[in-house]
């Protein structure tokens, strides 16, 4: 399955197991697995293969997308944007993460404008929906400048290491005036 999205400065495709060894080594990073919901840390070695063959399946089934973030101009792999379908309710979880060194220059919420246009524009769900730990604001003001709104915080809603986390949810709607306004780029 070949998916390929364009952005100003980006090319977004479906992971491939060549992405493996830098997702290991950019995700495992204390401060990116830290403040994600679901990355070990440590990454545990090897096992970027099989999360990047569940997802290459759930995307030939449509029931979900991870896709690379790579600069257009180099290629590597510096993050992944993915959406979890929701079939029933067309509706799609959106999580990302960005590697350390390309952090602060909006390559995170370029990559997630693009994959919510697909979301909505390509495969015709009403909602997108985020999550995000509350001490992590940088994740969700990406959400904000998505259009997103708040929609509430699950308190002490996982766990992370030995603490639980209090997890802030936003969504986005098909027919939010930011969505129609075709400003997700």
């Amino acid at each position: 399955m070949k998916m390929t999205m364009v952005t100003e400065r980006l090319t977004l495709r479906l992971l491939e197991p060549r992405d493996g060894e830098a997702m290991e080594r950019l995700a495992g990073d204390r401060e990116v697995a830290d403040t994600t919901l679901n990355i070990p840390h440590p990454y545990p070695p090897g096992s970027a293969v099989g999360f990047i063959q569940a997802r290459r399946e759930a995307a030939a089934r449509g029931d979900g997308y991870s896709f690379a973030v790579t600069l257009t101009e180099e290629e590597g792999l510096i993050g992944v944007v993915g959406l979890h379908v929701h079939k029933p309710h067309h509706m799609a979880e959106l999580a990302y993460w960005i590697g350390k060194p390309y952090w602060r220059r909006g390559y995170c919420t370029e990559a997630a404008a693009r994959v919510v246009r697909f979301a909505f524009e390509e495969l015709g769900l009403n909602r997108v929906f985020a999550a995000a730990m509350t001490r992590n604001p940088a994740s969700y003001k990406v959400m904000e400048k998505l259009g997103m709104q708040p929609e509430g915080i699950l308190r002490q809603h996982i766990r992370k290491g030995d603490a639980y986390e209090d997890v802030t949810y936003y969504g986005l709607l098909r027919s939010d005036e930011r969505h129609e306004a075709g400003s997700l780029e």
